[in-house]
């Protein structure tokens, strides 16, 4: 199970921290991945981290500006988000799979088995 948190409202150039909580023992063997959903358009990929957090992937519009990073002691992910724009309003999802191999994550949702129940960032201009 998993569940995000964090999300809020922020003004255009401003920071926000997005945390992903995860239950059970097997976190650390599992791939997870954030994607968002603006109103009115498809999911889209955002980031993904391998389950040991040795490797990530960004989407090209917040490569630069976006960290993922993760703690498996805690069993959370995070998601700092810089630079925040008006165009990084959405609804974030944090999803999770477990890992083919050392080293893989993935930005293809359909491969993520588990989804948390998002959160709503706002960026105003």
């Amino acid at each position: 199970q998993l569940q995000a948190s964090g999300g809020g409202s922020v003004q255009a150039g401003g920071p926000l921290r997005l945390s992903c909580a995860a239950s059970g023992r097997t976190f650390s063997s599992y791939a997870v991945g954030w994607f968002r959903q603006a109103p009115g358009k498809e999911r889209e990929f955002v980031a993904a981290i391998t389950s040991s957090g040795s490797r990530t992937q960004y989407a090209d519009s917040v490569q630069g500006r976006f960290t993922i990073s993760r703690a498996n002691a805690k069993n959370t992910v995070y998601l700092q988000m810089n630079d925040l724009k008006p165009e990084d309003t959405a609804v974030y999802y944090c999803a999770a799979c477990a890992s083919r191999f050392s080293g893989w994550a993935t930005r293809d949702q359909y491969e993520y088995d588990y989804w948390g129940q998002g959160t709503l960032v706002t960026v105003s201009s």
